[in-house]
């Protein structure tokens, strides 16, 4: 797959770019390709519309660690991560924008969505077709690490949610399922294109659990004969929100270009350029388009799950939380 530099932000910018207004975006793994297309397109219509050269530069890693960099000083102008909490944090321990940022834009400022899906061997040599068969102890599990990546969260509680619903909401029975799951699982990466590598470059493990966009992307750039998705009965809406960094942009004198950057993601060439780099787009006729290439299935969310990210990641992911304990009782099994 085609990688742009981590932290691109930090290297110096060639001298014919010296008057040029520079914008960042702090975003997670496999927003690469798509923020590369994205920035090319609004670059250029920003200096149409305005006359003024930007140069919008990108930073990626595991959703939890960006927002951790931009806490302790990464100066992201706008922030484009996987899931809300990582953004709630910035809000609340840096307080670089405010706590209501999810108002600002439409659908909680999520201009896109995506699903959990399951990526096999060619062929489907183990059978995997739902999540119980990731407990067997045949199968070998690839996921990133929920402390450090947003994907791996919406992983954990995509199957949470599976389990919730087959075992009748037996907690106890819902927590074995789960660390069944991860008590198969040799290697977890800190973000997803990490995994994604483990997975199709380095060849380990029978089964990748992966944003539906990761998961069409490997589809594509690994080769069909390769690799294979498999959907789950059920999954769960994953939807990345954006947002400004107010405190960064007002100091950087960029908050109309940041606004307006994050404002061109919602328009329909934007959702188009989404839709191509598989992410599920908002704008319903743009979705219907390119209907052919998002199956259905089974979703559930966050909100009516667990009650919001709030709530789930001080349950499930906090010090001593769901995930920690599972962590242990993983380690004291082997």
């Amino acid at each position: 797959m085609a990688l742009s530099l981590a932290l691109a932000g930090l290297l110096p910018l060639p001298l014919h770019a010296a008057t040029e207004t520079r914008l960042l975006n702090a975003s997670y793994d496999p927003t690469r390709e798509f923020y590369t297309e994205i920035n090319q397109v609004f670059s250029r219509l920003w200096l149409d519309k305005t006359g003024q050269k930007i140069n919008i530069l990108q930073s990626h890693g595991g959703s939890g660690k960006q927002a951790r960099a931009v806490i302790d000083g990464l100066d992201a102008d706008v922030v484009t991560l996987a899931l809300a909490y990582d953004i709630d944090a910035i809000a609340e321990k840096a307080r670089l924008l405010p706590t209501n940022w999810q108002q600002r834009l439409p659908h909680n400022s999520s201009p896109y969505t995506s699903i959990i899906v399951f990526l096999v061997r060619q062929g489907n040599p183990k059978g995997i077709r739902d999540w119980p068969d990731l407990i067997r102890p045949d199968v070998k599990v690839v996921t990133p690490n929920p402390k450090t990546s947003g994907g791996a969260r919406w992983n954990y509680l995509a199957a949470w949610a599976f389990a919730l619903e087959k075992f009748q909401g037996d907690e106890s029975k819902v927590r074995e399922f789960v660390t069944a799951i991860y008590q198969n699982t040799p290697i977890m990466d800190s973000g997803a294109r990490g995994a994604a590598t483990t997975f199709i470059q380095r060849g380990i493990g029978d089964v990748l659990i992966a944003w539906e966009n990761e998961a069409l992307l490997a589809l594509r750039e690994a080769g069909k004969g390769k690799v294979q998705i498999v959907v789950p009965s059920l999954s769960i809406l994953a939807e990345p929100p954006v947002a400004v960094v107010d405190r960064v942009a007002a100091r950087r004198k960029t908050l109309d270009l940041a606004r307006a950057y994050l404002e061109f993601l919602y328009t329909p060439q934007a959702q188009e350029i989404a839709a191509r780099h598989f992410f599920r787009p908002r704008n319903p006729e743009v979705l219907q388009k390119f209907r052919h290439q998002f199956p259905e299935t089974r979703l559930v969310t966050v909100d009516q799950i667990f009650g919001g990210w709030q709530a789930a990641q001080k349950r499930h992911f906090a010090e001593n939380g769901e995930f920690d304990q599972m962590l242990r009782r993983k380690f004291k099994s082997q």
